[in-house]
Parts: C-alpha cells; sequence; structure tokens
C-alpha cells in the first residue's frame, strides 16, 4: 500500500509555483510528455469562472468598491485594499514575515500567481544589460547575452502575444510585436520635444502583454482581443492580456499531462544524500497541515523570488547544511529589486481642443538613457521611465444646490497632464538578503523569512539624477506645474524582486549555470526572478518567462540523454 501511494505522487516533472514563469515550465514539460506536476501554495483559480469582479461597474460594488475599515483588519493590503480585487488578498497569518529594515513583499498566492495582477509591461533585455556587471564590476558576470535568450524571447512573446512597435533601438531589441496602442496627442508632443532636444532619449510606446490582433495560435488559446477596459487586475474573461491562467496552463491541460495541486505549502526539496540528486518536494496541506512528500526525476523552482529563496534555504540535508546547492553561502544574498522612488507629475495648456478616447492598458516608455554607452554620471546604470499623460473630466464642488448639481451633472474637461515615473537598476549587494529565522516559524511549522534590504547610495544618486532630469525635460517641453520628487518608498514597492540564487560560470561565486541549473544539484532548475544576477532597468517578467522556456527545454533534452534521472 504504502509503495502504491508513493508511485501516485510520483511524477516526471515538479514545478513549484503557478504564475507566469511557472505557468511556462508546466507549459513547456506537459508538450514534451513529461507527466507534470504543478504545486501551487494558494487556492485554485480557474480562467473566467473565478474572477468574481470581472467587468463589474462601480455601482454594482456595495460602497462602490471601497471597504469599510471594519472588514480590512487581518488581510493583507490594508488602506490600498478595495472589492475589486479582495479576491486575491493574503491574510495576515498567511505567512508572517520579520521585516529587520522596511520592505513591503506583494504576494500572489493563488493558481496563476503575479500573472493575474502585474502590469503586463514586456520591454526585452540587451547586450547593455547582460554585460553590465563584466563592464562595470558590481555583481558577477552573466554567463548568458542577449544572443542565448533572443530566440527564446521571439518564441514566448508570439504565444503570449506582445502589443508595440518595432522601434530600432539598440538599448531596447525589438520585439515580436502586433499593433500597439496609440500613443494621446500630448505623449506625441512630448516625444517630438524630447527628439528635438536631445540626441538619445526616446519616448516610446511601452510593449505590453496585450492582443490587439489576435493570430490563431491565440484562437487555440481561447482568447480574445483587448476590450481596453482597464479591469486587468481583476481577471480577464476575455484573456485579451497574457497570464497563466488564460494561456500557458490551459495550454499544458490539453495534452494530459499536467496536474495542479493548490492549497500545497511547499516545505523543502528533498535531497538523496547518497543518489546525489533531488528526488522530490514536501509540503504541507493548507487544510489538513499534513506533511506530505511528491517524487520526480526533475523540478523546477518558480514560486517567485522571495519565496523560492526561502524554500530552497529550508531544503537542508547531510550535504547542504544551508540549503541546497548552498555550498557557497550566498544564498539569498544580494537580493534587489527596481527603484521606483522618483515620481513626477506636470501640465501643459495646450491641445484644448483634444482629449483621450478609450483607454490605454499600457504606457509610454522612455528606455535608459544614462551609462548607456559609457558611464557618465557619478552612480552606476541608470533608469527607465514610464510616463502616462491624458485629461480629466472634473467639476466644481464648491457650489450648493442648484449649481452644484448642475456642476456635477455638466462635467468639463481639465488642462493635459503628464505623469512620470522612474525604474532604476539597483546594484546587488551582498548585505542586501534574505535569511531564515532560526527561532521564529509560521503557523505550518516552516522557519519565518527574514528579509534585510535597503537603498544604498547608488539608488540615493540616481534618484537624485532623475528628479535632476525629468525636472528639465518637463521645462524644455514647456510644461508648468512641474513637480518631480522622490518619494523616499520602501524596497519592494515595485513587486519586482530578483536574485539571491543567482546564474554565474563559476560555482563559487554563484548558484545556477547557464541553464537555470544548481551547479551543485544538476535536476533542480530555478528560473524566475531568483535567478537573476542583476536587475537591469526593463520589466523583468518576460526575461522570466524567456528563461524559463529555454531551461525546460534543456531539461528534457538533458533527461533524454539520461543526465538528470
Amino acid at each position: 500500500m504504502l509503495q502504491d501511494s508513493k508511485e501516485k505522487r510520483t511524477y516526471d516533472a515538479i514545478v513549484i509555483g503557478s504564475g507566469a514563469s511557472g505557468g511556462w515550465a508546466a507549459k513547456e514539460l506537459c508538450e514534451k510528455g513529461l507527466k507534470t506536476l504543478v504545486l501551487e501554495r494558494g487556492r485554485m483559480v480557474k480562467h473566467i469562472q473565478d474572477y468574481p469582479t470581472a467587468s463589474k461597474a462601480p455601482y454594482e460594488f456595495e460602497f462602490r468598491g471601497a471597504i469599510p475599515l471594519e472588514k480590512r483588519s487581518g488581510v493583507g493590503g490594508g488602506k490600498w485594499l478595495r472589492e475589486e480585487t479582495a479576491h486575491w488578498a493574503l491574510a495576515d497569518d498567511e505567512q508572517p514575515i520579520i521585516q529587520e529594515k522596511p520592505f513591503r513583499w506583494f504576494r500572489g498566492y493563488h493558481v496563476g500567481g503575479k500573472s493575474l495582477l502585474w502590469a503586463r509591461a514586456t520591454q526585452r533585455w540587451s547586450d547593455f544589460d547582460y554585460e553590465g556587471p563584466a563592464r562595470d564590476g558590481f555583481a558577477v558576470d552573466w554567463p548568458i547575452r542577449y544572443k542565448d535568450l533572443e530566440p527564446w524571447y521571439s518564441y514566448v512573446e508570439k504565444f503570449a502575444g506582445i502589443a508595440g512597435n518595432k522601434d530600432g533601438l539598440a538599448e531596447l531589441p525589438d520585439s515580436e510585436v502586433m499593433p500597439g496602442f496609440e500613443l494621446s496627442c500630448i505623449e506625441n508632443y512630448y516625444k517630438e520635444q524630447l527628439a528635438s532636444n536631445f540626441d538619445n532619449r526616446y519616448l516610446i510606446q511601452g510593449r505590453c502583454a496585450h492582443l490587439t490582433d489576435p493570430q490563431e495560435i491565440h484562437k487555440q488559446q481561447g482568447r480574445n482581443k483587448c476590450q481596453h477596459q482597464g479591469m486587468c487586475n481583476r481577471g480577464c474573461v476575455y484573456g485579451g492580456y497574457f497570464s497563466a491562467n488564460a494561456s500557458t496552463l490551459p495550454w499544458a491541460e490539453k495534452t494530459g499531462n499536467l496536474t495542479v495541486r493548490p492549497e500545497a505549502v511547499v516545505e523543502s526539496i528533498i535531497y538523496d544524500d547518497a543518489k546525489g540528486k533531488a528526488t522530490g518536494v514536501r509540503i504541507i496541506d493548507r487544510n489538513t497541515k499534513e506533511a506530505i512528500e511528491f517524487y520526480s526525476k526533475i523540478i523546477f523552482v518558480n514560486a517567485s523570488t522571495i519565496a523560492s529563496n526561502a524554500i530552497l534555504l529550508n531544503s537542508k540535508s547531510s550535504t547542504f547544511s544551508g540549503g541546497i546547492g548552498n555550498e557557497n553561502g550566498l544564498m539569498g544574498k544580494f537580493l534587489a529589486c527596481h527603484n521606483y522612488r522618483g515620481k513626477g507629475n506636470a501640465s501643459f495648456e495646450g491641445f484644448v481642443d483634444k482629449f483621450n478616447d478609450g483607454r490605454n492598458p499600457g504606457h509610454a516608455y522612455v528606455p535608459r538613457f544614462r551609462n548607456v554607452l559609457r558611464q557618465d554620471t557619478d552612480f552606476l546604470r541608470g533608469y527607465s521611465i514610464g510616463m502616462s499623460g491624458g485629461r480629466g473630466l472634473g467639476s466644481d464642488t464648491s457650489m450648493i444646490g442648484d449649481q452644484l448639481r448642475d456642476n456635477l451633472l455638466n462635467q468639463k474637461y481639465g488642462i493635459w497632464h503628464m505623469a512620470a515615473w522612474m525604474q532604476g537598476e539597483t546594484v546587488p549587494v551582498e548585505d542586501n538578503h534574505i535569511r531564515l529565522s532560526t527561532e521564529q516559524v509560521d503557523k505550518y511549522g516552516i522557519p519565518q523569512i527574514i528579509l534585510s534590504v535597503e537603498w544604498k547610495e547608488n539608488d540615493d544618486k540616481m534618484v537624485a539624477d532623475f528628479v535632476e532630469q525629468q525636472t528639465m525635460m518637463y521645462e524644455k517641453a514647456g510644461f508648468t506645474n512641474i513637480k518631480v520628487e522622490d518619494s523616499h518608498s520602501d524596497p519592494g514597492s515595485d513587486i519586482h524582486e530578483m536574485g539571491g540564487v543567482r546564474m554565474g560560470h563559476d560555482p563559487k561565486t554563484s548558484l545556477l549555470n547557464k541553464y537555470n541549473q544548481l551547479h551543485e544539484c544538476k535536476n533542480v532548475f530555478v528560473t524566475d526572478g531568483a535567478c537573476m544576477t542583476s536587475t537591469s532597468t526593463q520589466n523583468p517578467t518576460l526575461t522570466f518567462m524567456a528563461l524559463t522556456a529555454r531551461a525546460a527545454n534543456h531539461a528534457v533534452e538533458e533527461l533524454n540523454r539520461q543526465n538528470l534521472g
């Protein structure tokens, strides 16, 4: 009976996490014929049927989406919690963490993970990014270059569906795109002003994972054209934007090789000291608190950066006392994220005869222009800038009675506004890290996570440069009411955590090889944000997905050569 039970819990592959990268791992492995188990910490979310607030109008909520204060207690999100997205919120006691230094950690604990919640920005990285550490002397050299990922970027983009333009910029390689979302008149004006005032600053349509011209591959997924509702983070019943739920997981399921087990809190990876490889994953059932073991030939770790680090650090054995594959003691270190502290707003008094019609699910984008070809500032690396221009309707509410009613019923357009926000590359440093508590555990008996991350002098200098440069760019374009400042937001506020299990050439200075395999345990692959050696200025999820597809195909090749299983 015990042997029969173990056989039922044995698969060819196990994927930990069901988000953007985990979904891609499942798709690739299942398509190649591997019986694959996907373990998800949170609840099941089925595409369409489990999006309870999708497409709802404000008047369909009791308080137009606001949640009374007494209903917010015990639920993560606090003052930001809204009824439209409350179904994604995390209970405070689900995974308490120890913040040695202030850090905002956003989690997506449900099937689909943060692929249901992401901003969907999909810029490729270039060799300016992959060569950055070697060029500037921080972190370690990436073991790959753009040419290694270029075909995988194309592969992922064609399946996911990316809207945007071919921009012909070396610092931002072109993607496989369908028609992009038009820039507004104020954004086009700003674009012209940048071109006339600077040699290396460009405003482009931000590329985003939305279907504007669905191809046959998207129709086969059951997805349809984006409807411009602007309600993406509730879940999209049209499948207009890419998510694991609408795309990769159903595709994997069609093969007959996929098993998804929600409510599975992964405690650790099982390492067999005698065999010298990982043999499975130990979970705690979220409802019964029962410990259960599953077995496989290969394991993909895609639980999201911080959770993946924690799982690996907690995977101890006689061989690896500090976590699986952590012989050099670097696991959990060099944690980094994007710097979003710089914010800017300004007004423009022209184009009074024009206004925006419809909603744009993406935004405009200024690729990095600092330290691209040479070091030209007193800080390392650089930042990109997200931008969005619009003109809103409003009313004078200072009146009372009939005049107030008339004003509310006859709103008027205000002047044009332009928002800007920086996305800066942080330099990974060793003392920015995650580690596990030796004293405190959560309700599943798993050691609590200690986060110790702070901004450094390089980050401060970068924000100061953004404030100066963005102010100047607004001024040169003739904007008024300019306000550009440092928000002093805590690390983690951008939801782009990376590192801790970085890739590299040398097992002494990195944890993963060029195919995302642990140097010291070749049948464990880490392909989410934890694997990143540096952070770039571009959004990272597209790169996570490309790395995952590449690693999964390598894993299957290695299995077929009998090098792993």
